[in-house]
């Protein structure tokens, strides 16, 4: 681990400044819009245009740095992240915002494939997975370090606007000065809906309704604690709490998953954050009760999106995974799209509470509809799955890319063993012949 930290030191240290950035602007437009007296669907419809910018951008960056090159795209969707976190305060209306999300999504996925590229790069193909692991971590600390920076300046000003964008300007200087030579850029033909659909009918269910269940704790979690009257301190510890617990949970969910039923733990870890999400509603009043829940809640559906991934690709050939990647994205993209306005919609209609009756919906229909799937299909036996790779929802199409090479390398060494024990078996009924 410590050669790869040594070899893609400068990128971590990027790619940790850019998440502050984007975690900040994140809870704070929540926060803001409250302010400004934006009603909740208003925000809901400012949340979810992140997500539509992000689907676009993930589909359209590879094209863009195929035409131009992976430098003038970073330095230049870069740039635009950098104006539009300034612009928010200057243009504090609802349309204007929105738009800016679009773009701040759009710009971001282009900036993640760049810098997912080079970090890819960067390691040999035997570190990939240990890369893999260290650049989820970075991700989720710049997340939940950003918390603490609403509480060094007033939501109502400008100061925790130019934060960010400071930040996320700097954040490309040691990824610029310090990263190995261009990479060359590929794409895989993506999989058919279809066949991803009859490959695994969990894995594509799953992954829609995670992404919505992730772009309500990303989008909506800020704007939930402004209706529900929490301090500034109180929602950024709420929702740094809901990334630590994804932090924590993705390693132990992980090491289950590669030694039980894939779909027993699917239906557990979507049980309990359905039941905790359910009691949260009741218990939401009590502070320390609500930090508990955000912890379970992010504990256990962070890690579900790595668990859907492993779970489709245990259905797949080794060769089919990495065109299973785009299908995939596409799934928790428009479900991520969905996410934040259902939940403003229900919000507006009973008020924060429907904040955490959205959330028990989507974990009761993903656990509910991964109960049904143990009833019409077999297990895949334990020691013919692929490793787990913890991936999570905020990364790029160029991650999601190198989990799959990672599982099939692991699938390719997994039939060479099997191979090479066939043969020896056969070598010794041969020889005792």
């Amino acid at each position: 681990m410590l050669q790869v930290i040594s070899a893609t030191w400068a990128l971590l240290i990027g790619i940790l400044l850019l998440m502050v950035g984007n975690g900040v602007q994140g809870t704070l437009l929540g926060i803001r819009g409250s302010l400004e007296g934006f009603s909740t669907f208003e925000m809901s419809i400012v949340m979810s245009a992140y997500f539509l910018g992000f689907l676009g951008g993930s589909r359209l960056a590879p094209d863009l740095i195929r035409r131009v090159g992976h430098i003038r795209v970073f330095a230049a969707l870069g740039s635009l992240v950098s104006a539009i976190l300034i612009l928010y305060p200057t243009f504090a209306h609802p349309v204007a915002w929105a738009v800016g999300r679009v773009l701040m999504g759009f710009c971001l996925s282009g900036v993640y494939v760049t810098a997912e590229s080079w970090l890819n790069n960067s390691v040999t193909n035997e570190r990939r997975g240990q890369a893999l692991s260290i650049y989820v971590i970075v991700q989720m600390a710049g997340i939940v370090a950003a918390q603490g920076l609403l509480l060094v300046g007033d939501p109502s000003g400008f100061v925790l606007f130019v934060i960010p964008s400071v930040l996320v300007s700097v954040s490309f200087a040691p990824i610029l000065l310090a990263v190995q030579p261009t990479p060359a850029f590929e794409t895989t033909k993506p999989m058919s809906m279809r066949k991803l659909w009859d490959a695994s009918q969990l894995g594509c269910v799953g992954t829609f309704l995670m992404g919505g269940v992730f772009s309500a704790l990303f989008g909506m979690a800020s704007v939930y604690g402004s209706q529900a009257g929490l301090s500034v301190p109180q929602i950024s510890g709420f929702i740094a709490t809901i990334y630590i617990g994804g932090l924590f949970m993705q390693y132990p969910i992980g090491w289950l998953s590669d030694r039980m039923d894939r779909r027993l733990l699917i239906l557990a870890a979507a049980a309990v954050g359905a039941v905790t999400s359910a009691m949260a509603m009741v218990t939401a009043h009590d502070f320390a009760a609500l930090l508990v829940a955000a912890f379970v809640i992010g504990g256990t559906s962070n890690p579900l999106y790595a668990l859907l991934l492993a779970y489709v690709n245990d259905h797949l050939d080794y060769e089919d995974m990495a065109a299973a990647s785009g299908g995939l994205i596409f799934l928790n993209g428009v479900g991520a799209i969905a996410g934040p306005l259902i939940t403003g919609w229900i919000m507006s209609a009973m008020g924060p509470e429907g904040f955490f009756l959205y959330l028990t919906m989507l974990s009761t229909a993903l656990a509910t509809y991964a109960g049904w799937r143990m009833t019409q299909t077999r297990a895949v036996p334990v020691d013919e799955t692929i490793s787990y790779a913890p991936v999570v929802p905020t990364v790029s199409p160029v991650a999601v890319g190198v989990a799959q090479e990672v599982f099939m390398e692991a699938a390719q060494e997994a039939e060479a063993e099997a191979e090479a024990d066939a043969e020896a078996k056969q070598d010794g009924v041969g020889g005792n012949a």
